[in-house]
């Protein structure tokens, strides 16, 4: 087992690359929906989930948008986490009158779309979840945290690649404007450094940062790229500070908070100047990306790159638990 988690880390991977567009019932032309691609929902216990369909539903959707249509959710979702489980009538409500059909299982929903929103707030089910759709053949994305311990996020990416079927997963931080520019569009040249911050809730079922510090996570990463070395944590009740050394000499920091306004952001370093990231600019950013992964089957995020990402953050428990040592991620992702 573990030598087939480092020879499938160490690949390079496309998933789906190979899959044809024919197979997909629709048509895209301008906004007229014309057998659009029915998008199925696994998880009403998240305000992505209302959030996503009232985008994808809209009468008059953004053109990146149109030709797609979420047509059934199955509502659970998390069992057993009370902040979660108290939303879900509420978040079926929303998607009803959005035209949405509740269904009472997995296979039934399978049945019923072309492609999932695997959208459930709690990890921990993610794994046994996602099983049934790469059985399914149908790609996937699936919201943060993509599993609820970086053994099952390894299983995860595994299990898609051998049924070769499309995924992918990442927080919407990762596609707000600045964020996205500074690793597309060389917006102040080569980054330097990244100082990112965000929310850190916890939920006991879950590593710390997999439950809200993926947020701010996912901005460093971004920036940064992937390359990490080692993590260091300096943790208290209501903040947590992480700090990772890149293969090239780049440091870059993480600050969690629990306390204070919750807000998302950061400051990235470069040679040709400095950049601010933030304010939250919602969901629509990621949406539109998921969408283009639903048309290409095609991952907008390198495999490796997401698992770097979960490694840093289990890392960064395993220097918790040391007492603030620097951990070398390359004993994560070797385990």
């Amino acid at each position: 087992m573990k030598s087939s988690r480092r020879s499938f880390i160490k690949k390079t991977t496309a998933l789906g690359a190979a899959a044809s567009l024919s197979s997909l019932p629709f048509s895209l032309l301008g906004n007229t929906q014309v057998n659009p691609i029915k998008i199925g929902i696994i998880g009403l216990d998240t305000s992505h989930a209302p959030a996503f369909t009232k985008l994808f539903n809209a009468e008059n959707p953004k053109p990146e948008l149109a030709g797609f249509r979420v047509v059934a959710a199955y509502p659970y979702g998390s069992r057993d986490i009370k902040s979660s489980m108290d939303r879900i009538p509420g978040y079926i409500d929303q998607v009803k009158e959005q035209g949405v059909e509740i269904v009472d299982s997995i296979e039934a929903l399978l049945q019923k779309v072309d492609v999932v929103l695997l959208e459930t707030n709690d990890g921990k089910p993610h794994l046994e979840q996602a099983r049934a759709v790469f059985k399914a053949k149908k790609p996937v994305f699936i919201d943060k945290p993509v599993a609820g311990s970086f053994a099952d996020a390894v299983k995860i990416y595994q299990e898609a690649e051998a049924a070769g079927v499309p995924m992918f997963s990442c927080s919407s931080l990762r596609y707000q404007t600045n964020v996205h520019a500074v690793r597309h569009e060389n917006k102040i040249g080569k980054v330097l450094a990244c100082d990112a911050f965000s929310p850190a809730t916890l939920e006991p079922s879950h590593p710390d940062l997999f439950w809200y510090g993926i947020h701010g996570v996912e901005i460093l990463f971004t920036a940064m790229g992937p390359g990490c070395e080692s993590v260091t944590r300096f943790s208290t009740p209501d903040a947590e500070v992480v700090v990772g050394t890149w293969k090239d000499g780049r440091i870059g920091t993480f600050r969690g908070m629990r306390s204070g306004k919750h807000d998302y952001g950061g400051t990235a370093f470069g040679t040709e100047g400095n950049l601010f990231f933030g304010p939250f600019e919602g969901y629509e950013p990621l949406v539109v990306q998921i969408a283009e992964f639903f048309r290409t089957k095609k991952s907008p995020i390198d495999s490796r790159e997401t698992l770097e990402i979960y490694a840093f953050m289990e890392a960064a428990d395993e220097s918790k638990r040391r007492g603030g040592d620097s951990v070398r991620l390359d004993t994560i992702l070797k385990n």
